[in-house]
């Protein structure tokens, strides 16, 4: 079942002369329990494809539905609410609360749903137990590492148990051993927990994570790789990629 419906989406910034195109008819779909990668050139409509995503931005035309609902078809006070119920945000800017706990900061998005306390507690206990956050509950952020404080960002944003996490370039403000571990982290929780994920990187290294990598060049569709058994020939295959997207090669749909 698919989670994830973008069909024939564009967006145009400007008016006349001054008229950009982000997105040009831009169709893919993700199903439920896939990790997805977003990769291309600078420039080439990632960032406004998640910002679309996530309600931020509207499309100029075209389609996106999440987890059954039709985006467009959503007024302000319902998008607020279906961001609260349904997406999951992860950003190389951690947005952590410092003056809060890493247990309260994880819980602030159940605090703001009014989750009966229970139900609080036993989330909890899920999310620190797989992201491995159970000695850090009562720290601040301050006392953190760069790699723990992304790790408590994630947690925070599954917590909800969101139909689709979003993350924006989740391993920028890493070094490369705490890029690999929060990696190995979200790739579990996309593995034992069915966490739908949809990933935006520049990065080769961490795109090899996902299922799933889809290329896009001038807003538009350019090309898929899809995982096999290896990440390794999946990281070749997607320098490959990487090298016929910048090259302006043709588009193509491989497997490793």
């Amino acid at each position: 079942m698919a989670i994830l419906e973008v069909s024939n989406l564009s967006k145009i910034f400007g008016q006349r002369h001054d008229r950009v195109r982000a997105l040009n008819d831009l169709s893919f779909q993700v199903k439920a329990g896939e990790f997805i990668g977003i990769m291309g050139p600078s420039g080439a409509g990632k960032s406004t494809l998640l910002n679309i995503l996530a309600t931020i931005e509207t499309p100029s035309t075209g389609k996106v539905r999440i987890a059954g609902h039709d985006l467009e078809a959503l007024n302000e006070r319902q998008q607020a609410k279906f961001r609260r119920d349904h997406l999951g945000f992860v950003f190389q800017d951690f947005n952590l609360l410092d003056d809060m706990t890493v247990g309260q900061n994880v819980l602030l998005p159940l605090t703001l749903q009014h989750h009966v306390q229970p139900d609080r507690a036993e989330r909890l206990q899920m999310v620190s137990k797989h992201l491995n956050l159970d000695a850090l509950l009562n720290a601040f952020p301050g006392e953190l590492s760069m790699g723990q404080r992304q790790r408590v960002a994630a947690a925070r944003a599954v917590i909800t148990q969101p139909s689709l996490l979003l993350a924006d370039e989740p391993t920028g403000s890493l070094d490369s051993l705490a890029a690999t571990e929060f990696l190995r982290y979200l790739r579990q929780l996309n593995q034992q927990e069915k966490t739908t994920i949809l990933m935006v990187t520049h990065d080769p290294f961490t795109a090899s994570f996902a299922s799933r990598i889809i290329f896009i060049k001038d807003g538009a569709f350019f090309a898929e790789v899809t995982r096999g058994k290896s990440r390794e020939q999946f990281f070749d295959r997607i320098i490959d990629m990487e090298a016929t997207v910048s090259g302006g090669g043709h588009s193509r749909v491989g497997t490793d």
